[in-house]
This record gives C-alpha cells, sequence and structure tokens, in this order.
C-alpha cells in the first residue's frame, strides 16, 4: 500500500509541558488505521496536528510525500485531509449545505455563492452516505447521528484521500454505527486512508488492519492488528500486564436491595417486575430503544407518569417502599443514585472543581438549612481510590478527560454510600485503562453493600461486567440470562423471539 500521509518527529509543548515527545505515524492508502492509547495518550493531539488544528512544536507533516504545514483545519481539508472529532465544528444556525461549505462556497460569477449547486453537492455527498437529509434543514435540527453525517459528508465533497474520525461511534444507537462502519470499509476499499479513534476493541479488531499505540505522550509502537489480541492491546495501552478486562464476578448476594414490582413507564405499557440483589451488578440488555433507559431513569425519578411500586432494603436494614414518581431528589434521599449516559449536561458542574461534584451528593442529603463543612479526607479518598488524575481536585470537572470526569460521577454516589447505583453507558466515550478502574470501582461498591443496575449499548460489556442479564424488548423484561453463561447471540435471540413475556420468569 502506498503512503499518503505521515507525520514524523512530532513534539507538541504546552506551556513548556510535553504532550507529544518525538512521535511518527504513517497512514496508508486502503488503510483504516487505530490510533489507541488511554485518555491523555496524545492521540487527539497527534490527529489534530495532521488536520491543521494543532501546530507542532517540532517535527513535520508529509501529505503524498511532500511537506505540508496547514494554517487551519480548512487548510488541510483544502488539501485532502477530512476530520470528523468528537465536538462537532458544525454551525447550528446555518443549512446543511451552508455548513458543508462554508469557507469554500461554490460561486456564481465573481461574487454570488451558487446556491443550487451547493445544494445539490451536498445532497449527492449525503447520499453517498446513505442519508436523505434535506440540505436546506438547519443544522440545529438534526440529530445526533445526523450531525454526525454531516461532518463526514463535508469530507466526501472534497474528495479527501485522508479521513480522521475520532470515536464516532460514542454515541450512535446500533443502526447508525453499522452505517458508519460500512462507510468506513467503503472508503478503504476506495483506497482511502482512514485514521480511526476508539475506545471500543470490537471495532478496532473488526474495523482496523493498523494499531498505533500511544502513552505519555510518546509513541509505544505501530502493530497489525493480526498480530494482536485484546488483552495484549490493552496491555501496551496501560504499561502494565492487564490479566481481564472486567473483574471477577460476585461469589454469593446478601438478600435483596431493591424489588420492583410491576413498574410501567408510561400509560398503557405493560408493567415489569424484578429485583436486583445486595452485592449484584445485573444489567438491562437487548437492543436498543426497547425500553431500557426509561426503566432506569424511571428508577431513578426522572420519568413522569410512573406507576408501580419500589420496595428498597437499606444497608442499614431498613426497609422502605415509595411509588417511581416520586422524583430524582426524592428517590436520592431513599437510597437510588442515578448516573445519565450525557455527563456533560446532565450529570457533572463542569465549571466547577472536583472536590465541589465529589461531595455534591453529601450536601445534597443535608437539610437545606445545614452548614457546608469541608470534607477534606473524604475528597482525598475518593481521589485515591478512583485514581482520578488530575493536577489537583482544585482543577474543574470541564478539563479532565472522559474517563476522569466519569470516575468523578461515580464518586459522588460513593461518597454517600448509595444503596443502589442506577447507570445508563458506565463506560461511554472512556479510555480502556480507565474501563478497567472504573469496572473494579463498580464491584468494590458491591462488595461494600451496594447494587448496581446498568443499560449498555456494548454487548461484550454487558456480559463482562453484570452477574444477572435482564432482556427487555418493547418495554418488557423478556428473559432472564446469568452472565457468566450468557453470549451475545443469547442476548439479541431473546431480544426478538418473545413477543411476550416469560411468565414467572423473574419472580
Amino acid at each position: 500500500m502506498d503512503t499518503l500521509v505521515a507525520a514524523s518527529h512530532i513534539t507538541k509543548l504546552y506551556d513548556g509541558v510535553s504532550s507529544l515527545v518525538d512521535v511518527g505515524i504513517t497512514g496508508k492508502a486502503g488503510s483504516i488505521h487505530a490510533v489507541t492509547g488511554e485518555n491523555g495518550a496524545g492521540k487527539s493531539t497527534l490527529m489534530k496536528i495532521i488536520a491543521g488544528v494543532v501546530t507542532p512544536t517540532e517535527g513535520q507533516v508529509f501529505l503524498r510525500g511532500e511537506p505540508v504545514r496547514f494554517t487551519s483545519p480548512l487548510d488541510a481539508l483544502n488539501a485532502g485531509i477530512s476530520t470528523v472529532f468528537q465536538e462537532f465544528s458544525l454551525v447550528g444556525n446555518l443549512t446543511v449545505a451552508e455548513t458543508m461549505f462554508l469557507g469554500r462556497e461554490p460561486k456564481r460569477g465573481m461574487v454570488s455563492v451558487d446556491r443550487r449547486r451547493m445544494q445539490e453537492e451536498a445532497r449527492a455527498a449525503l447520499g453517498y452516505i446513505g442519508l436523505q437529509i434535506d440540505p436546506r434543514r438547519l443544522v440545529s435540527s438534526l440529530t445526533v447521528a445526523e450531525q454526525q453525517s454531516v461532518e463526514i459528508a463535508k469530507g466526501l465533497a472534497v474528495n479527501a484521500d485522508v479521513f480522521i474520525f475520532d470515536e464516532p461511534t460514542a454515541a450512535l444507537n446500533t443502526k447508525d454505527v453499522e452505517r458508519i462502519e460500512t462507510l468506513l470499509l467503503k472508503l478503504r476499499d476506495q483506497s482511502k486512508c482512514v485514521f480511526y479513534i476508539s475506545h471500543r476493541m470490537r471495532e478496532i479488531f473488526d474495523l482496523c488492519d493498523t494499531a498505533t499505540v500511544l502513552k505519555d505522550g510518546k509513541l509505544v509502537g505501530s502493530y497489525p492488528t493480526a498480530d494482536l489480541n485484546p488483552d495484549r492491546l490493552l496491555s501496551l495501552m496501560v504499561g502494565r500486564d492487564v490479566e481481564h478486562l472486567y473483574p471477577p464476578r460476585a461469589e454469593y448476594h446478601n438478600g435483596t436491595a431493591l424489588k420492583v414490582t410491576d413498574l410501567s413507564t408510561a400509560p398503557g405499557r405493560p408493567g415489569v417486575n424484578f429485583n436486583v440483589r445486595r452485592g449484584e451488578i445485573v444489567a438491562l440488555g437487548g437492543l436498543e430503544g426497547q425500553g431500557q433507559r426509561d426503566l432506569v431513569r424511571a428508577l431513578a425519578g426522572v420519568v413522569k407518569g410512573c406507576t408501580g411500586t419500589l420496595e428498597l432494603k437499606r444497608r442499614s436494614g431498613t426497609g422502605i417502599t415509595f411509588r417511581p414518581r416520586s422524583g430524582a431528589r426524592r428517590a436520592l434521599a431513599k437510597g437510588l443514585a442515578f448516573m445519565p449516559e450525557d455527563r456533560k449536561g446532565e450529570g457533572l458542574y463542569l465549571d466547577l472543581p472536583i472536590r465541589d461534584n465529589l461531595t455534591l451528593g453529601v450536601h445534597q442529603r443535608k437539610q437545606p438549612w445545614a452548614l457546608a463543612r469541608p470534607l477534606t479526607a473524604l475528597i482525598k479518598k475518593l481521589s485515591d481510590e478512583l485514581r482520578i488524575r488530575a493536577a489537583s481536585t482544585a482543577q474543574a470537572v470541564v478539563n479532565l478527560s472522559g474517563g476522569n470526569q466519569q470516575k468523578v460521577m461515580l464518586g459522588r454516589w460513593i461518597a454517600i454510600d448509595a444503596d443502589v447505583l442506577l447507570i445508563e453507558e458506565p463506560t461511554r466515550g472512556v479510555d480502556v485503562g480507565a474501563k478497567v478502574e472504573i469496572y473494579g470501582a463498580l464491584r468494590t461498591f458491591c462488595e461494600r453493600g451496594g447494587a448496581v443496575l446498568f443499560t449498555s449499548r456494548e454487548l461484550p460489556e454487558v456480559i463482562g461486567l453484570a452477574d444477572r442479564v435482564l432482556v427487555v424488548s418493547g418495554h418488557r423484561i423478556v428473559k432472564e440470562i446469568n452472565a457468566k453463561d450468557a453470549t451475545e447471540e443469547d442476548i439479541l435471540q431473546a431480544a426478538v423471539s418473545h413477543p411476550e413475556p416469560e411468565v414467572g420468569a423473574l419472580a
């Protein structure tokens, strides 16, 4: 394969601190090249240098064998390098066509923009990736998946040779993930070079032929994925041998922590019955959009119109019965803590320091007139236990990596010894090293008397982390599977093969 792009001896300093040190990478035509490493390893910085977003302190980028130095992402795009970042570069108050051609609008004559041509070319690029979006629609009206597709179409519209994807599937459902993966393979078969940043092992090994590993801003090496396996790649990324991604399952459970009776998440929906035992991790699995999210949010008190009964057995031994519509604050007061998928929008106060985010749960449980006292020892204990990596606990959460942000959100509820932890997507956008630490922290939480109920789009995570899997289909629990014996096929088969719930299976 011919080399399309290469970065050689790249060093990048921020205020004298090294983000990258003497790193090199080569992208070949007809290749999907994984760029891997823990959060903070330098993956995104390296890709941003190739994409013209960041200027290297030292080193050189070569495109088709010629040295280049871009002054902006638009320079790189015009040269044939297209980048789809996690944080989209679209402009919400522009149309799809306008944002796709921003800065390089086709002209009619010397001044006026050829809007018809712009819309036709935008429609063709979108159609190429199987998306029928009216190019006259405002970007702000698009879903996350549609916005991502528009970002990709921008590169196709200029017939780029190099595509950079930074966690393109992190926020997508299964159908959209499949569409993105099909597109990646199509680009590869057209002799494009694709750099692919992902924390999902399945995607790396199913799609990529090469993996470059970075750690602490330095190059560990580049390897054919055929010569690696997930455990070996994980060890290279974290710099130590990691025997297992998931910690051992619980050997025993100490009674029921939460009993759910006839829980309906909306008028007309069937009621579901299940329980979560103390010391246990339970997953709600199945096809996406079948009601898993609604069930978790109903238990957390953030869905209106729910009916049913919840019985919670506290760590102290006391029991309490209440309705799911009692509200999020009351659910928390009763012992149910909630970690939403959107940690930035719903879970964290980004501008506040780590210490304030960690202790928020403690203060929420106090009476409004109670004095807020410093919790220095607790903050240090949580930071050390969860391995939150930051200069200090005074650092704003917005400046942390995704994995560290997730740990802060988890630490908030560990701090109050919540009885049951309700989690949407426990490791979304989190690097593999941080995943291992979060999985371990959840197991420790359960060993200390807690219980966990979670949802996840990643079936390997559902199977590997859980003790039991409750398969959800049509807002009903249709089957219970012991996770240690489960396969992805078992879960999917149950999800599509049970028009009615199994009576008595979850009594």
